[in-house]
């Protein structure tokens, strides 16, 4: 056996530590050497794989006590399982959440009062203080913030719940507030996000928190885009006002707008507060389901494929920009990326 101790900075070259995970380890698989690692220590191990999925998580929920994490890797034709400290990673206060639950809100208000009177940011507004008027931010709230951070944060609670139910330490939402000062086109928001502190385990919980979100939230966008379209006026395309915004289209947004309208030749829908907040919540759904890097597609595609998710998320990335979404193309080779991570057991089934 080959184990270093001099490693002075590691919780793991301790004797008390060094012998609980011999014991936890040994209780699920039967190990036949050990060595230090640069993170920590490589149990090389005798596995039976009918029963290993289970055996692993008990491991993990075992040695997180300790704040302790498991990794399961077939290096080399051994099995190998590695342990690691759990990065200390402080949760953000909860007022964070608040203050961005609340800034999210008075923007998506602002952009729904806008709405209401024909303007798309605060700089077209000939008396900037008809935006703040009680009526006009009353139709913004019930026709725009309230529907649209509806959907926002049931999808969010969906990965919540769910990252909950496979015991990962999770955050409530945090919005992302945008004000409506850019010019032309705003939406108030840029969405929301969770924060886990722990890794995925498996591919299991890797598909079940990834796919949760994207039904929670299409389960509450569908029928606010329905409610939204059946409000909205059909015109004629020659009787919208220049440089009135043209919205694209998505496939569901497509088939709900067929199925639910009847739209002539040369006619358009011109959307109302309402619709506008299912599209935007469509939008930023299906843009979600990407599958690329942690986002919700990222885990659903990295579950499925395993490491071959990399391709699908770089095909994605390549039509995006022949489609002319070349700006969210940017965002997620920039800021997201393309591979994801695998989970602490991606022998998983």
């Amino acid at each position: 056996m080959a184990f270093n101790k001099q490693d002075s900075n590691s919780d793991a070259s301790t004797i008390l530590d060094l012998e609980f995970l011999k014991y936890e380890i040994g209780k699920q698989f039967p190990f036949y050497d050990y060595r230090q690692t640069p993170n920590g220590i490589a149990f090389y191990c005798n596995i039976d794989k009918s029963d290993f999925n289970d055996r692993f998580s008990f491991l993990r929920k075992n040695l997180a006590d300790k704040g302790y994490i498991p990794l399961y890797r077939h290096d080399h034709g051994e099995d190998v399982i590695y342990i690691m400290k759990k990065p200390d990673q402080k949760q953000k206060p909860f007022w964070v959440n608040i203050a961005l639950l609340v800034a999210t809100i008075i923007t998506t208000l602002l952009t729904g009062s806008l709405l209401e009177l024909g303007y798309g940011d605060l700089q077209s507004v000939p008396q900037i203080l008809d935006v703040f008027q009680p009526q006009n931010l009353l139709a913004g709230a019930l026709f725009f913030s309230f529907p649209l951070i509806s959907i926002l944060f049931i999808h969010e609670m969906g990965h919540y719940f769910f990252s909950k139910k496979h015991h990962l330490e999770t955050s409530f939402p945090f919005f992302l507030p945008v004000p409506p000062i850019l010019p032309g086109f705003n939406i108030g928001t840029f969405g929301a996000l969770i924060s886990s502190g722990d890794p995925m385990p498996d591919k299991k919980t890797l598909f079940d928190v990834g796919i949760s979100g994207p039904i929670a939230g299409f389960i509450v966008a569908v029928p606010v885009t329905i409610i939204g379209l059946l409000t909205s006026e059909i015109v004629p395309v020659s009787n919208l006002p220049a440089g009135e915004t043209v919205l694209g289209t998505s496939l569901l947004f497509s088939i709900l707008s067929t199925v639910f309208l009847s739209i002539p030749e040369g006619f358009a829908i011109d959307l109302n507060s309402i619709a506008f907040a299912g599209w935007i919540g469509l939008l930023i759904t299906s843009i979600n389901l990407l599958p690329a890097g942690q986002l919700d597609g990222g885990h659903i595609f990295r579950s499925v494929l395993g490491d071959k998710q990399k391709y699908a998320g770089w095909l994605a990335v390549i039509i995006m920009v022949f489609t002319g979404w070349w700006f969210f193309a940017f965002i997620i080779l920039l800021l997201i990326g393309v591979k994801h991570p695998p989970p602490l057991n991606d022998e998983s089934e």
